[in-house]
């Protein structure tokens, strides 16, 4: 398969950032949005007919998929170079309309919640209403709890250059990040993006370098990080007081439909994996010559060389073993590749990271990464292409019905993941190459149950301290020291104290705690690959089954309609997390003594 690491924009709005028909995108969605919020302030007190809010949630979808539409095209401009000042204009003019689209929102939510049970019963009874009523009904419920409408939208205009703008500060942060580096004779500045990539070098030398420079980095960058970091979490706090919500936890729980007791149930299996995972790492750390593995050991391939993997031939690879699923997902792999919706190249000035996001009007998808040829890189691939997959499988769906949460979207991603390495594995011919393959699986066990674990654990104690005041840049990295050292096991002989202040994903204002959902998709795609491999081909209708109902049931309901298990009680986390670390023992026996 012949295909360039570059993504196509022009498809999508001509002219980059300077695009004229993308401000004339914008522009319309500006003016629809003003409209509905209009309509929506001058319709009085009175309750609704069903004329008017089968009309209000027509406009409301429509703007919401223009403002989606919109939101992605900005992602990706300010993702690809991030010296793009117009895309940074840009970002802050998306904001607004995301602010004003809230606003409506808020008043739509408001105007549900008067109606009364009888009439909306019978409203909901509607045929034409069916794929939204979930999303609706959780709309009204959400909104009795909520200050009212005039508050909340001052709310949403304050957030834009208080909030959000702190959020976005984060990227002028990363911007700053250029990492002096000897290549080939010649001193290089490596941005966040690059430099990341050295931190799983096969030469121990590259990452033990690399890894001081990085915390050194950060550490230059701390202050700047900290100050935001205190302030998003300071807004969101003060916000979340003034709706009377004393837990940090109830709108990401709210945002990723499922319960307390099935984040609780959750984690208590996962603390499970930590001595199966303590044993991998000893034993990796054996095979790297070393006492105990640091932070930047965890995901060093254990091999002493380590080939590259070219991108057309990761295209192929990833491709074939999707093909051994399901047709439809292979067949969504060809056309990212072929239309050119992946931006991979590696070069400066990308944002470090990579992501997945869709276009619902134009109907594709666009994915950002920055490629180097590791295995690391082809699953981040994959991930990614899982990601396009299920945006795929819904976009025949009314805009509301759209609207999956991330934990269920990581399910799509990480099952892709292990599509790959499944297929890799099974075709593996040497001793080598299988301990390699098996590695890299368990670095995924330990990155989602041990990684993601110390991230949850640093953000809740985070919340509980920065209630009582803001935090230094030395007290942040105590606090994510404590939580790597418990997360691990205290497995690791050297930690990394600035990663709070290195990972983009704590800086995020559109979706709080953006941690536990990773860790729930993938126990929960480890729980589909076993009833996938018990079925067969028939799985994979299925599947697509239950990939286009995550947006319109909580997580509990889907899984007990399409799987029949309980998340809310352990049984089903508990065998996740053991067949997590199932690789433990065929790792073991491939280690030399």
């Amino acid at each position: 398969m012949m295909t360039k690491p570059i993504w196509n924009l022009e498809s999508l709005f001509a002219g980059g950032s300077s695009s004229p028909d993308f401000a004339a995108f914008v522009e319309e969605a500006e003016a629809g949005c003003a409209a509905l919020l209009k309509e929506l302030q001058t319709s009085g007190d009175s309750v609704p007919d069903e004329r008017l809010l089968a009309g209000w949630t027509a406009k409301l979808q429509e703007t919401l998929a223009r403002l989606r539409e919109a939101d992605s095209f900005v992602a990706c401009l300010t993702s690809q170079n991030l010296s793009d000042k117009r895309a940074v204009g840009w970002t802050e003019k998306i904001q607004t309309l995301a602010a004003r689209y809230k606003q409506a929102s808020d008043l739509f939510d408001a105007k549900l919640s008067l109606v009364p049970d009888s009439n909306w019963e019978a409203w909901m009874a509607q045929s034409e209403l069916a794929a939204v009523l979930f999303p609706l009904s959780e709309k009204r419920d959400f909104a009795k709890e909520k200050l009212p409408p005039a508050l909340e939208a001052v709310a949403s205009e304050l957030a834009v250059d208080g909030y959000h703008g702190w959020g976005e500060h984060y990227n002028m942060v990363v911007g700053k990040i250029a990492i002096a580096w000897e290549e080939d004779g010649s001193t290089v500045h490596l941005s966040a993006g690059q430099a990341a990539n050295k931190l799983d070098d096969p030469s121990q030398a590259v990452r033990d370098a690399m890894a001081a420079k990085w915390e050194a980095a950060w550490a230059e960058q701390a202050d700047l990080g900290a100050d935001a970091l205190n302030r998003i979490a300071g807004f969101r706090l003060k916000l979340y007081g003034l709706r009377g919500w004393s837990d940090p936890l109830k709108e990401p729980l709210a945002i990723n439909r499922m319960s307390r007791q099935t984040l609780d149930a959750m984690w208590e299996a996962v603390e499970g994996s930590v001595e199966p995972l303590k044993r991998y790492l000893a034993l990796k750390a054996r095979m790297l010559g070393k006492d105990k593995l640091s932070w930047h050991d965890v995901d060093a391939p254990v091999a002493s060389t380590q080939s590259k993997i070219p991108y057309n031939e990761a295209a192929s690879l990833i491709t074939d073993a999707f093909a051994q699923f399901s047709p439809r997902l292979a067949e969504l792999a060809r056309t990212a590749f072929a239309d050119d919706w992946i931006e991979a190249e590696d070069r400066p000035g990308k944002r470090p990271g990579g992501f997945c996001t869709s276009f619902p009007i134009g109907r594709q998808s666009r994915i950002f990464m920055t490629y180097s040829g590791t295995p690391g890189n082809v699953s981040t691939l994959a991930h990614e292409l899982g990601h396009a997959y299920h945006a795929q499988l819904v976009q025949e769906l009314p805009p509301l019905a759209q609207e999956y949460a991330m934990n269920v979207a990581e399910t799509a991603s990480t099952f892709a993941e292990a599509i790959v390495s499944d297929a890799l594995l099974s075709r593996a011919e040497s001793d080598a190459e299988k301990l390699a393959l098996l590695d890299e699986r368990l670095q995924r066990a330990v990155a989602f149950c041990m990684n993601i674990r110390a991230r949850f654990l640093f953000e809740t104690r985070f919340y509980d301290r920065r209630a009582s005041g803001m935090l230094e840049a030395t007290e942040l990295g105590e606090l994510m020291t404590e939580a790597q050292r418990e997360a691990f096991g205290d497995e690791l002989g050297g930690w990394h104290p600035h990663f709070w202040a290195s990972k983009l994903h704590f800086y995020l204002t559109d979706v709080p705690f953006y941690n536990f959902p990773y860790t729930f998709g993938y126990l929960f795609s480890t729980g589909l690959a076993a009833v996938a491999a018990k079925e067969g081909e028939a799985f994979a209708e299925r599947y697509d089954a239950l990939l286009r109902d995550t947006a319109v049931m909580t997580v509990e309901e889907l899984a007990f309609r399409h799987l029949g298990v309980r998340l809310d009680e352990p049984e089903f986390w508990n065998d996740a997390v053991a067949k997590a670390v199932s690789d433990v023992d065929a790792f073991a026996a491939l280690c030399k003594p």
